[in-house]
């Protein structure tokens, strides 16, 4: 129950956040989308070993949060998400890549650990990204900003209806936790019911995701979005998007710890 509630206010935090009138929020929604792209496509040029190239990028999202004003415990929470789905991949690199990279002291450092940590940095730097880009940028104008860049209307539409049918799940499915708690007097759903718990609150949830999607076509939606007004570029806007562009090349051609290196210890 508290998981389920958790979740829903994760939701609703969200939104509530991305109304904020910070220096990261009045940024155009481009620029922000082209700039989180600029990261984290330079950031996954490099190859798999290479940690001390990805170090530097945890500039990005601490920079970020801190002229969104987010606080950094729940922007990590959220991003840490993602890590066990990499941490799969990362072991198998452990197993199969055990030639020695380098030696700290006597501890051999294999390629395989290397780039079991290398994927996993990356892949929390990359959802820390994402959780900042939503947490400063409204959907709709997400989405609208995405049909501007000529995203098939597709997947525009499933993002918005994903996004927004989250919560009706969870309003479900915290109703049928309520209902089975009550019923049985249990303070968790037993194994030998979970699945039908399961198969229901899909029913429920798809039933009452149709009546909703009916209001919506009534209200004048459709997949492809309405044509928003477009807004324009400041100057600010642009020297933003230049300056983190600069130093994704930056990062990109230097190799930031060696030359750090190189300058204290010749």
């Amino acid at each position: 129950m508290s998981k389920l509630l958790g979740a829903a206010q994760t939701l609703s935090s969200l939104e509530q956040l991305s109304s904020g009138k910070t220096l990261v929020h009045r940024l155009h929604p481009a620029v922000k989308l082209c700039a989180t792209l600029a990261v984290i496509v330079t950031m996954l040029s490099f190859k798999r070993w290479e940690l001390e190239r990805t170090v530097p990028f945890i500039f990005f999202p601490c920079i970020f949060a801190a002229l969104a004003e987010l606080q950094a415990l729940p922007v990590l929470r959220r991003s840490a998400i993602a890590l066990p789905f990499c941490l799969f991949a990362g072991i198998s690199n452990l197993i199969f890549e055990r030639s020695t990279a380098f030696f700290i002291g006597s501890l051999p450092i294999t390629f395989g650990l290397l780039s079991c940590t290398t994927m996993l940095l990356r892949a929390l730097l990359c959802s820390a990204l994402v959780v900042i880009l939503s947490a400063t940028t409204p959907m709709q104008e997400l989405s609208a900003q995405l049909r501007r860049f000529r995203v098939p209307a597709v997947f525009v539409g499933l993002l918005e209806l994903c996004y927004r049918y989250t919560s009706v799940l969870l309003a479900e499915a915290q109703s049928m936790y309520s209902a089975y708690t009550l019923r049985h007097g249990a303070d968790a759903i037993d194994l030998k019911d979970m699945g039908t718990f399961v198969g229901h609150l899909f029913l429920r949830a798809a039933d009452r995701a149709e009546r909703v999607y009916a209001a919506m076509q009534c209200r004048g939606y459709s997949i492809k979005g309405a044509k928003p007004a477009l807004r324009r570029m400041a100057l600010s806007d642009v020297g933003f998007l230049c300056a983190v562009c600069a130093v994704c090349i930056v990062l990109r051609l230097v190799s930031l710890p060696l030359l750090i290196g190189s300058l204290l210890y010749g």
